[in-house]
């Protein structure tokens, strides 16, 4: 019976990988510069596989090179029940690509003389205030938040996604009273509620409505005829349908516009990429000033010691650490986009002039945006200047570090997706990790290699993952883990350590639930307070991301409050306890959680 039963499973892992598999257009023995007509071929047959092998529903892509839209196509549907096909001007939501019309704005105006860079947030937000623990830090500017470095919590929860959203003028009274969840300029956290105060500071220093001043100053000049900011897809007609795996979703209205409320097609944002390749202008129309642009595109963190060497510009992402890494192609500026069922990724190449962006109304296509932008430009690399991508070679691993070295990374770390487990064992760290257990094999060069196996003896390849070396470091305090491909680093994760639990927080361990819910989409339900290994940890689970159990650690600094452990984005951030109409509650982004059983 164990013996069918893995047969079985063998069967379905092999027609997993086979899946998709039909066959590629073949290449050419040559491709010659300029003779797009193959990357057409290709990228079409390989789109056309990651929509199957991703469930996704409809999805478009424009490549440019310099001046000329050289590839701009659409597959699958815009809208399935109506049979809408998605095309070069079907409008998706672009999420997060918002933010680089956003700091664009800011850095228009800045050219104006009208917003200070460098000067306190609220030199142009008066209301705008926040409390800190950090003693001497600087202040929250324009600049910082541009780079995610404000130490702005992550996000407001509360009336984020939700059926009636409040103008973000409100913001500075809404988060009044929370705490900044690092000093300014000390390691990069990502920060929708920044950007959305970033738009508010647009917003004052223009005179104009954010929405009404990013049209007339940014997307009326470029020609972006069908793209507008809004809280959601209403103004689109026919309006655009979301996915979710195949089935349609509603997106819901979204508070945070500026960090991600634009609505546009790829024929709209490629004049985007023509505006950045060209230096600032397009057809006659200067946006910004050519050297505005260069500081964008500049890495702005290079002695913010916790960031290594990630390169932060302002707006842009500059570097890729695993799908998103091309070579032999200069500055790599990206920036991808997640609205709750939409994906989108825009990555421009400064150096050689190309550019692409893919848009999807898919929640399943997070990936799939990633990999069709990176395989379209890797290929238009080659074409245009006759650079292939380098061959990575596996470093080799083997018996390098000694059993004092490997003991050194025991101990539990807080990382994105929740609470990991390291423990020895021979030759090798074993990793848990939101219930899937993992190897980390020492490789030649004194990193560690992640390396998984099915039932625990099926090797499986871990594609990108596997390139990637994992080393431990002590730094400003912090006993960090970095992940490298020998290009660039990212800071993964932070060794927490058990402290004593007061009685305060002890009692306050059970099950919770979201008091003031309200309109708003339920992101996360089934939160428990609990103590794990001398650790007090809060677990949740995500309902819109396919039911995930997560695991974060708080680490107590008082008998009522307490804060999310780690360095990155939704961590540093506080909880706290008060009491309401007599019973206690928790209080956490705007939301109030009470424990279940005290009414």
């Amino acid at each position: 019976m164990r013996m069918k039963a893995m047969r079985q499973i063998i069967y379905v892992v092999v027609m997993f990988l086979l899946a998709g598999c039909a066959t590629a257009p073949t290449r050419p023995t040559a491709l010659l510069p300029g003779d797009y007509g193959y990357l057409k071929e290709y990228m079409s047959w390989f789109v056309q596989n990651q929509m199957k092998k991703n469930d996704i529903t409809g999805l478009s892509v424009a490549l440019v090179d310099d001046q000329q839209v050289i590839w701009s196509e659409g597959f699958g549907f815009a809208d399935k029940r109506a049979g809408i096909p998605a095309g070069a001007d079907t409008i998706y939501r672009v999420g997060s690509i918002s933010k680089l019309f956003t700091t664009m704005a800011a850095l228009q105006l800045s050219e104006q003389g009208k917003l200070e860079l460098d000067k306190p947030l609220s030199d142009c937000i008066p209301d705008f205030s926040i409390r800190s623990r950090f003693t001497g830090a600087k202040p929250i500017t324009p600049r910082s938040i541009m780079t995610h470095h404000s130490g702005i919590p992550s996000d407001r929860h509360q009336g984020m996604w939700t059926k009636k959203p409040v103008p973000i003028a409100d913001l500075p009274s809404l988060i009044s009273d929370d705490y900044a969840a690092f000093p300014p300029d000390t390691v990069y956290s990502y920060s929708n509620l920044g950007m959305s105060l970033l738009g508010l500071a647009v917003q004052n220093a223009s005179g104009q409505e954010f929405t009404t001043q990013i049209r007339q100053a940014i997307l009326t000049p470029l020609g972006m005829n069908n793209a507008f900011f809004s809280a959601g897809t209403d103004a689109v007609r026919p309006a655009v349908k979301a996915y979710q795996n195949g089935d349609e979703k509603q997106e819901p209205l979204l508070r945070d516009i500026p960090a991600g409320g634009l609505n546009a097609s790829v024929r709209d944002m490629s004049h985007f990429i023509r505006m950045v390749l060209t230096g600032g202008t397009l057809d006659g129309h200067q946006i910004i000033r050519e050297e505005t642009l260069r500081e964008m595109l500049h890495p702005q963190n290079r002695n913010v010691a916790l960031d290594g060497n990630f390169p932060i510009g302002l707006g842009w992402m500059l570097g890729g650490l695993g799908s998103i890494n091309i070579a032999n192609a200069g500055t790599v500026a990206h920036h991808g986009g997640a609205t709750l069922y939409h994906r989108a990724q825009l990555i421009v190449l400064p150096d050689v002039k190309l550019g692409v962006v893919v848009l999807s109304n898919s929640g399943s296509a997070g990936k799939a945006v990633n990999d069709i932008a990176t395989e379209a430009l890797k290929l238009a690399v080659e074409i245009k200047t006759g650079r292939k991508q380098p061959e990575h070679g596996q470093v080799a691993t083997g018996d390098v570090l000694s059993d004092q070295e490997l003991h050194a990374y025991t101990g539990s770390y807080t990382t994105i997706g929740g609470i990991a487990a390291l423990a020895p064992r021979s030759g090798y760290l074993q990793a848990e990790l939101a219930g899937n257990s993992f190897r980390l094999v020492p490789r030649q060069d004194k990193q560690l290699q992640l390396q998984y196996r099915l039932l625990g003896f099926i090797p499986i390849d871990l594609g990108e993952l596997s390139r990637f070396g994992i080393r431990r470091e002590i730094l400003d305090g912090h006993e960090i883990l970095r992940a490298t491909d020998g290009v660039h680093e990212l800071l993964v994760a932070e060794k927490v350590t058990p402290e004593p639990i007061s009685p305060a927080w002890r009692s306050r361990l059970g099950r919770y639930q979201i008091a003031n819910i309200g309109d708003d989409v339920t992101m996360v339900d089934a939160i428990e307070l609990r103590e794990e290994g001398g650790l007090l940890l809060v677990d949740y689970r995500l309902v819109e991301f396919g039911g995930a159990r997560v695991s974060n650690v708080l680490r107590p600094i008082s008998d009522n409050e307490a804060v999310l452990a780690g360095l990155w984005r939704g961590m540093g951030e506080t909880v706290r306890a008060v009491v309401s109409g007599g019973v206690e509650q928790l209080v956490y982004s705007g939301y109030r959680l009470e424990k279940l059983g005290t009414k």
